[in-house]
């Protein structure tokens, strides 16, 4: 049987060869691309086999059942044929190629999700040569991997592998990793505090490579519920798309674009309305406001065009626009704009600056406070994600509130997450203590506070956390008298040191 521990020695395995050779945050898609194309292979390569067994080698009822199946993979895809060509000078075309028919294929489900994947790249390979000895690397690294459905030791293993490999590479891309995965205890974390439920649509709209929108999902026990996302990198678009795939989330909408100028989750020309929301925006992203702008001087002023809130035709921000260079609101507004009037409810990972910022979105804070969205300020410890030391905080907000309060915890303190060698870790004991204090709506000293709306206003709408928790350890008094005596000792053990010393010398004639 392939276990997980398997497919992830292959999986380094294949890192070692572009290691030094190509950087780590553009070899991961190689690397996972040739995974699904494996798995993809070895599934249908075993219910061929099925099948030519049911239907005795009749090839037309063959043919209509594998249509039947998720996917379908022709010979000259298959991994197989790829291996058996290794030596091909054309090599890194024939793999673009055999992608680009399991595209063509299965293109209700895989349309475009190799598109930004070149395995005859020049850029990242050099020459033919160099280029022709990596794949031919690559192929065999993967071809120790038998991943028919009947030989892995579980059904999620090859999800999972991939989520372990997407976690890996998001470590060793430093800053770049921060851009397609959240580390999976705050996904967890954050899909425990939303509480996504049966029939309810989720939805991130930075969902990198999927791994908070995966988290959210499988709260619901009977995966009754629909999965939506938005992506601007294609590569990771790629990469998500893969991911839900692994999953078995085939029906999950995951769109490619930038969510704040071109969102594509629509009905009827408007934002479509999600119960659940999910997101790890990039933090304080600059020129977020580019897509909306036409980037050309005005003449009469030569000065560059600003953003308004009329040049939003889905009336996002009519609250206020956030500053240019800081894009951490327009998420939050485009997120409350998404969330259904009755039942939305959203969770939002965020710098801790947008809690006490001032200007434009000092004025968003307030409207926000006073529309009664807010349910709960929750501070997260230093050095939890990738690429920023930072601390960052969770907001989550509800819609139709009849609370008249704000829960604020600080869960940021020594004692609340494990320190780590690169990263610090919240533990499964500390994600029960969030979601305990968040779910009962408890005071706790030094941990949590309940504020009312009105404290808030008169802080005004300053939402930092150390306002309201005091976690102030007062320390030990201290007693004059013993420290004095202390000095004393300390002063005559020094005094016959120095006779001492004074001696050896002497003796010495020095």
């Amino acid at each position: 049987m392939t276990t997980k521990n398997d497919i992830e020695k292959t999986l380094w395995s294949a890192c070692d060869t572009f290691r030094g050779k190509i950087d780590s945050s553009r070899y991961k898609d190689y690397i996972l691309s040739m995974l699904f194309v494996k798995y993809l292979s070895d599934v249908t390569k075993e219910k061929y086999a099925a099948y030519q067994t049911q239907y005795n080698g009749d090839a037309v009822r063959i043919e209509r059942a594998m249509n039947r199946e998720r996917f379908f993979v022709d010979k000259e895809s298959t991994f197989d044929y790829l291996y058996n060509e290794r030596n091909n000078n054309q090599i890194g075309q024939m793999i673009n190629v055999a992608l680009s028919h399991i595209e063509e294929r299965n293109s209700a489900k895989l349309r475009n999700v190799f598109r930004a994947i070149d395995f005859n790249s020049q850029v990242d390979f050099g020459n033919q040569k160099e280029k022709n000895a990596i794949l031919k690397n690559l192929l065999e690294d993967f071809s120790v991997l038998d991943l028919r459905p009947s030989q892995l030791s579980s059904a999620d293993i090859i999800g999972d592998a991939y989520e372990y490999m997407i976690a890996n590479f998001a470590s060793d891309a430093g800053k770049k990793g921060g851009e397609f995965f959240t580390p999976s205890q705050v996904s967890h974390l954050l899909a425990l505090l939303v509480q996504p439920k049966e029939n309810d649509r989720i939805y991130d709209p930075t969902c990198g490579s999927g791994g908070l929108l995966l988290k959210a999902y499988k709260e619901v026990p009977d995966g009754k519920c629909a999965v939506y996302g938005q992506e601007a990198n294609a590569q990771t678009w790629a990469l998500c798309t893969m991911n839900m795939f692994l999953h078995g989330v085939d029906d999950a909408k995951i769109y490619q674009g930038d969510t704040l100028s071109n969102p594509q989750t629509l009905e009827n020309d408007c934002l479509m309305k999600f119960q659940v929301g999910v997101a790890n925006p990039p933090f304080s992203l600059d020129k977020w406001d580019s897509g909306f702008l036409s980037n050309t001087e005005k003449d009469n002023e030569k000065k560059k065009e600003k953003m308004t809130a009329s040049m939003d035709s889905y009336g996002r921000f009519g609250w206020g626009v956030p500053p240019s260079s800081k894009g951490d609101y327009a998420f939050v507004l485009h997120m409350l704009h998404s969330l259904d009037d009755n039942s939305g409810r959203m969770g939002i990972v965020l710098p801790h600056g947008v809690l006490f910022r001032g200007a434009s979105e000092g004025k968003i804070r307030k409207e926000i406070i006073e529309f009664n969205l807010l349910d709960a300020v929750i501070g997260l410890p230093a050095n939890l994600f990738y690429g920023t030391g930072i601390p960052a905080c969770i907001l989550i907000f509800k819609k139709n509130r009849t609370r008249d309060d704000v829960l604020f915890i600080d869960a940021s303190g020594e004692g609340h997450f494990e320190k780590g060698k690169n990263q610090n870790i919240l533990r499964d004991e500390d994600i029960s203590k969030i979601v305990d204090t968040y779910n009962k709506r408890e005071a706790v000293e030094k941990y949590s506070a309940v504020v009312s709306r009105d404290l808030i206003r008169e802080n005004d709408y300053n939402l930092n956390i150390p306002r309201y928790v005091d976690t102030f350890e007062e320390e030990e008094p201290i007693d004059i008298k013993e420290v004095q005596k202390n000095i004393a000792s300390i002063e005559c053990e020094l005094s016959q040191v120095q006779k001492e010393m004074a001696g050896y010398l002497k003796e010495l004639g020095l």
